[in-house]
């Protein structure tokens, strides 16, 4: 134990009493015996107290109840708690692997490697294994040119370097949501990505998840995409810029017709992708598929 970095795992909640002490008890059981929990309750006004009352005596579980001010400034404020070299994350309806951090610490010995992520696994409410097939390609190395497209790490997975925080910042406290995007956007500029395919957490779908707020998720995601862009011009060239505005629309456009069955909002969602990448391919095959279902 002696010889392992010490890892900060900063669990942000609010109102999952039912889930969290799961969520806790998962990363207490990680074979890597060196880490600290920092819950940070954002305010919850369900059982979370109570639930978390178990851990007390718990060296290794540090409980720090807030008052609401949102998902950004509780995790920022968990990872100013920290006192890892190393900090991961863990969503408090989430579960880790008992394995997770045995398999990802030793990838940060390639070098110049900031962020070590994994792929997921799922389950349902209640626990019970959902299949689901992986949704995007995942990267390592130097990712920018890949991460401007898609968001493909998955949060909860990721372990980070210390030095990331001090020299790319923090969570952006203005964006409710696509932290995560924003973050990663930011530390791709200076830092290597590492990726396994074993799968190390498991994400729980739900009833009432933020995540299935398609549309504010799209409103936030233009938002850092243009935020991105503008901060660092010279960073991307053109054609990779407009490829990046394309997908976002198309993506955004196929969410809406798929959650709401609708026609004209998606389709113009595409034809405004058109005018900044003609040749996508993908914006292709989604106007075909929107098509067919029109027919």
């Amino acid at each position: 134990m002696n010889d392992q970095p010490l890892v900060s795992v900063v669990i942000a909640t609010y109102n999952m009493g039912q889930y969290l002490p799961e969520a806790v008890d998962s990363v207490l059981a990680q074979r890597w015996e060196n880490l600290e929990v920092i819950v940070v309750d954002d305010g919850s006004t369900d059982d979370t107290p109570e639930q978390m009352k178990r851990f007390e005596g718990n060296g290794r579980v540090r409980y720090l109840p807030t008052e609401n001010r949102g998902q950004p400034k509780a995790k920022n404020r968990g990872l100013k708690e920290a006192n890892g070299d190393f900090i991961a994350f863990c969503d408090a309806d989430d579960i880790w692997h008992p394995e997770k951090l045995s398999v990802q610490m030793p990838l940060f010995e390639v070098q110049n490697t900031g962020v070590v992520y994994s792929e997921v696994s799922y389950i349902d409410q209640n626990g019970k294994t959902v299949d689901k097939p992986q949704p995007y390609e995942r990267y390592s190395g130097e990712v920018t040119n890949h991460l401007i497209i898609k968001n493909f790490v998955p949060f909860g997975t990721a372990v980070i370097r210390r030095e990331c925080l001090e020299k790319n910042g923090y969570f952006d406290e203005d964006l409710p949501m696509g932290i995560d995007w924003d973050l990663w956007l930011r530390y791709s500029m200076d830092w290597r990505f590492q990726y396994t395919e074993e799968k190390t957490y498991i994400y729980r779908i739900w009833p009432g998840q933020m995540s299935k707020n398609y549309r504010g998720r799209y409103d936030y995601a233009f938002r850092i995409l243009s935020k991105f862009i503008d901060e660092n011009p010279e960073v991307l060239p053109s054609k990779l810029k407009s490829r990046a505005w394309a997908d976002m629309y198309v993506s955004r456009g196929m969410s809406i017709a798929v959650a709401e069955k609708t026609f004209i909002e998606p389709f113009t969602d595409i034809l405004k992708g058109m005018r900044h990448d003609f040749l996508y391919v993908q914006l292709w095959k989604a106007l075909i598929k929107l098509l067919i279902r029109r027919i």
